[in-house]
């Protein structure tokens, strides 16, 4: 795919990405594939499958209690949970605002580990990392942010993502859903969002503006983006989707490169 190279005129010394029909077949891919590259806040969506499968083995419970008071897993998925954005305190009642928070996915992540007793990234690479053959990807530390991974190796989750093979299609289904419908939030680097929509862990692009994603983006589309200059965008309108690691933060670049680049790729699509 030509649109792919626009990477090559985005201002960081390495960049790749990939596009992934949803058969999973992979429709253009451009820069170097298998460096590993932090993820930041991608990590989420990879932390959240691993909830749901546990979800579906039957160690949790989306409406148990985890988190602060009141605050259930589904809470702490959608970022409703009332936590702050850094630390564990709460500035919210559960379920009345979108508090956008890395500390309700490092308090899933402590959950998890204490219903099922395995160190959480070590149950995700058990549960979702292995089966999907995603080897050259590891998280020490926190389910929010510290995931390292290739693009080759999100490509197979996004792969996932759009024909599930380790969920029950309705449970993807659930999680692209908006849960807590209209409350409104910060989406980070975008300022306040009237409604600021999230599902299970994705966040999901609905009428956003401004957006990460393209202008052409379908209000359907779901994933996630990270402060380390990173994306995963599934849009299930185009039956596709895109992933993008780079070695340089999130900033003014990104907000300027990535949507003119998702609406090459779309276009390219169709």
């Amino acid at each position: 795919m030509q649109s792919l190279a626009m990477i090559e005129n985005w201002p960081v010394p390495v960049a790749a990405a990939a596009v992934v029909r949803a058969d999973g077949t992979v429709s253009g891919s451009h820069g170097p594939l298998s460096r590993r590259f932090p993820l930041a806040s991608v990590t989420k969506p990879l932390a959240a499958y691993a909830v749901l499968v546990a979800y579906e083995e039957g160690a949790v419970e989306l409406d148990e209690p985890a988190g602060p008071e009141g605050s259930t897993v589904r809470h702490l998925l959608a970022h409703t949970s009332g936590l702050a954005y850094d630390e564990y305190r709460v500035t919210a009642p559960p379920g009345t605002r979108r508090i956008y928070s890395n500390a309700g996915f490092e308090a899933l992540g402590e959950h998890l580990t204490k219903v099922t007793d395995i160190p959480f990234g070590e149950y995700l690479r058990q549960a979702v990392l292995e089966p999907l053959g995603m080897t050259s990807t590891s998280l020490d530390g926190s389910p929010a942010r510290d995931g390292v991974s290739t693009v080759d190796d999100l490509t197979a989750f996004a792969a996932e993502l759009q024909a599930p093979r380790l969920l029950d299609p309705r449970t993807v289904l659930a999680a692209m859903t908006v849960s807590h419908p209209g409350l409104a939030g910060i989406l980070p680097g975008y300022g306040q969002q009237k409604p600021n929509d999230w599902g299970l862990g994705f966040e999901i692009r609905d009428g956003k503006s401004p957006h990460w994603t393209g202008g052409s983006s379908s209000p359907r589309t779901f994933g996630h983006f990270g402060q380390s200059g990173t994306f995963l965008w599934v849009d299930p309108d185009a039956g596709a989707a895109c992933v993008a690691l780079t070695d340089r933060d999130f900033g003014p670049w990104a907000i300027e490169a990535w949507p003119p680049f998702t609406d090459a790729v779309l276009a390219e699509l169709r």
